[in-house]
């Protein structure tokens, strides 16, 4: 009796990629989908499409047969051709929470194999004991770098006890970061990627202050000369934000800090794991056991000891979960391989007696014996 498993590719696979990582979304698809012996058609965001092609062109330099890389442009109604033609087999996707919802709810209905990255709103607890100047870097950085278009962005920034004296320092080093048109040399944070981001973000900031929260620093009316038309929004900080404000429940996709204070460990882990995304957390602490306790209780896809930002290495995966995250295997990483994959499983019976005809047959299921 010889029983064995094997993996097979599925066919066409479909990605569906937003605006604000334009090569690297595709590169979370495109290789492990290729190795696995799959084709695939790229749907890039409609907003910056050219790195796809560039994409495919590289591809095709380097010898990739016609037909295995293909790319799609348009809006709703090529989503809608992805998400329901049979030939189809899975599709993945990255992006907003409701153009997610459309697609994994789509995909799904017409039986196709769906993972979905959608909205986020990543925590960073700081602890007394961090190291100031290392924390301070870092939030500044992962809070404000992309212009906060990221979905691994941080945006809520939580201090417990004393660490909220901090906050006059990071608005300075806030304060300091230039923004300017993305490819200016020196530049810390370029553009939002349309008017309507823009506008979207200054109200959000705005529902806080209405709300009670303190606008430490505005970044709203940012003008660069070179630009006078750019969707700029410079570093926003706002302290004193509560869980029930507009603001923290929703992905502002945008340069904006929210800073929230508890008094212990115990109230920050409940804060987090009481958001409803769940796709990074970080922890700022020289404390062994408070690192270990916040990595184990905390309720995030991924988990940052003293990193801001913890996206992980391509041979892991990208695991957020809760409402960041529609469907049952993640990207890339060993996860990626299962998703574009299907399991075969043979069983044979070789027997010297078969070699001689005997006329009967068997009706029994195989057995180990």
């Amino acid at each position: 009796m010889d029983t064995y498993t094997v993996r097979e590719p599925l066919g066409v696979v479909a990605g569906i990629c937003p605006f604000n990582f334009p090569a690297m979304m595709p590169l979370w698809m495109l290789p492990v989908a290729l190795v696995t012996g799959n084709t695939i058609m790229l749907k890039p965001s409609e907003r910056d499409p050219g790195a796809a092609m560039i994409l495919a062109q590289l591809c095709a330099d380097v010898g990739v047969p016609r037909g295995v890389v293909n790319v799609v442009h348009g809006a709703n109604e090529t989503v809608d051709f992805l998400t329901s033609d049979p030939r189809v087999k899975a599709v993945s996707f990255v992006g907003g929470n409701t153009a997610g919802k459309h697609v994994y709810e789509r995909a799904t209905q017409h039986g196709k194999r769906c993972q979905a990255n959608l909205g986020a709103k990543n925590h960073a607890v700081i602890l007394p004991d961090a190291n100031r100047e290392h924390t301070l870097n870092a939030i500044s950085g992962a809070a404000f770098g992309a212009a906060g278009q990221r979905c691994m962005a941080l945006s809520v920034a939580v201090f417990v006890g004393k660490a909220g004296e901090w906050i006059p320092d990071l608005v300075e080093r806030a304060r300091g970061l230039r923004v300017d048109g993305g490819m200016e040399p020196g530049a810390d944070l370029g553009p939002m990627i349309s008017p309507r981001a823009l506008h979207r973000a200054e109200e959000l900031i705005q529902s806080a202050v209405d709300a009670g929260a303190s606008l430490l620093l505005d970044g709203r009316g940012v003008r660069v000369a070179k630009y006078p038309k750019g969707n700029f929004l410079g570093p926003t900080v706002l302290d004193n934000v509560t869980t029930d404000m507009q603001c923290y429940q929703e992905e502002v996709f945008g340069p904006v800090l929210s800073c929230v204070h508890v008094a212990t460990l115990d109230e920050a882990l409940a804060l987090v794991n009481g958001n409803r995304y769940g796709n990074g957390a970080s922890v700022f602490t020289q404390s062994g056991p408070c690192a270990r306790r916040f990595q184990s209780e905390v309720n995030a896809g991924q988990v940052g000891v003293n990193v801001p930002i913890p996206v992980p290495l391509p041979m892991f995966s990208f695991t957020g979960n809760k409402d960041s995250f529609l469907g049952d295997t993640n990207f890339y990483g060993r996860s990626g391989v299962n998703f574009y994959t299907q399991l075969k499983t043979i069983t044979s019976l070789w027997r010297k007696e078969d070699a001689e005809v005997d006329g009967q047959s068997a009706v029994h299921m195989p057995t180990l014996h």
